[in-house]
């Protein structure tokens, strides 16, 4: 295959880092460009070149890609968070070369979550009972105030006694069920079809998954989800879905992210490979490999990345002088 320059953003996060590791695992001959908001982070060693960012919504960002891309010879952009998915939907049609990101609707109503339960309610898509701080009238015997848009597992309010200082354009209600939580990831071709998907019980470390293992047990409920959401919207590639399975066994989706998710270094081992369908789709433009689905369980570690003999952390950036330990 011909050499190809991709570029993944959002490389300090673990979903970058994943993707990227799954790039070089596949596809060894493909160039890998980084970028950041910030100069540097424990994902610079992954890349061959690098570039800081402004963040998505600032004015700045559209021609700090369109120079990478110019720059680079970029033949695919993979956004790794909600804000590049929908701003680099946005702005796709001044960007020259592909973006693997929904359509700016569907983006844009599932980096709201209160949007994302009131197109799920429209369409009779099972999702967790939310509505707007100005609109609770003490009706859950347990809800969590929680960012309407981004900030993973952060800024998250358990039964608050008052949540009068919140705003609605900020803020959101949910109802909490307690149980377990289960993650859905799913993949969509470019036919608008369901390619496959995969489903994980995990428990969470500082808001990211610390450890899980491989179910099938809960597929016929969750196909029932994710068919509704494809045929109510233009969802690109991989998205995933967040799920508390109560005690009932009722399944209550509680969060949906219209991109690839932080599992997917680990369920590329059980069969599921989205990014190499992502990359055999819209890179190589081939059939993407079907995915076979096996048991598995996955436990994540810390590693060190050791750059010797520096002083500075900007001796860091673009620097192939490191170890892993």
């Amino acid at each position: 295959m011909d050499k190809r320059s991709v570029l993944v953003t959002g490389i300090g996060g673990n979903v970058a880092q994943g993707v990227i590791r799954n790039i070089k695992a596949e596809f060894p001959e493909i160039r890998v460009v980084g970028c950041n908001i910030a100069e540097f982070s424990s994902g610079n060693h992954l890349c061959d070149a690098f570039y800081k960012v402004p963040y998505a919504y600032d004015a700045e960002y559209l021609p700090a890609i369109q120079n990478i891309v110019a720059s680079e010879n970029i033949d695919l952009v993979i956004p790794t968070t909600d804000y590049e998915i929908f701003h680099l939907s946005e702005y796709s049609a001044g960007i020259n070369t592909v973006i693997v990101a929904s359509d700016v609707t569907s983006s844009g109503i599932y980096l709201d979550k209160y949007l994302t339960f009131l197109h799920h309610q429209k369409n009779n898509i099972p999702f967790a009972l939310s509505c707007l701080p100005s609109q609770y009238e003490g009706e859950f015997d347990n809800f969590i105030l929680k960012p309407r848009k981004g900030r993973g597992s952060r800024g998250l309010h358990f039964n608050p006694p008052d949540i009068s200082m919140f705003s609605d354009e900020e803020y959101m209600v949910q109802q909490m069920h307690k149980g377990m939580e289960i993650t859905t990831a799913f993949y969509v071709n470019k036919e608008n079809r369901l390619h496959g998907h995969i489903t994980l019980i995990r428990e969470l470390e500082n808001g990211a998954t610390g450890r899980c293992r491989v179910t099938q047990e809960f597929d016929s409920v969750l196909l029932t989800v994710i068919n509704g959401m494809i045929a109510n919207g233009n969802i690109k590639g991989s998205a995933n879905i967040q799920s508390i399975v109560a005690d009932n066994g009722t399944i209550w989706p509680f969060e949906v992210n219209c991109r690839i998710s932080g599992t997917n270094s680990i369920r590329s081992n059980f069969g599921f490979k989205d990014v190499k369908y992502t990359i055999q789709e819209y890179l190589y433009n081939t059939l993407p490999d079907q995915p076979l689905i096996s048991r598995g369980i996955a436990v994540r570690v810390l590693m060190d990345v050791i750059y010797p003999d520096v002083n500075d952390y900007s001796d860091c950036i673009n620097n192939d002088n490191f170890f892993l330990f």
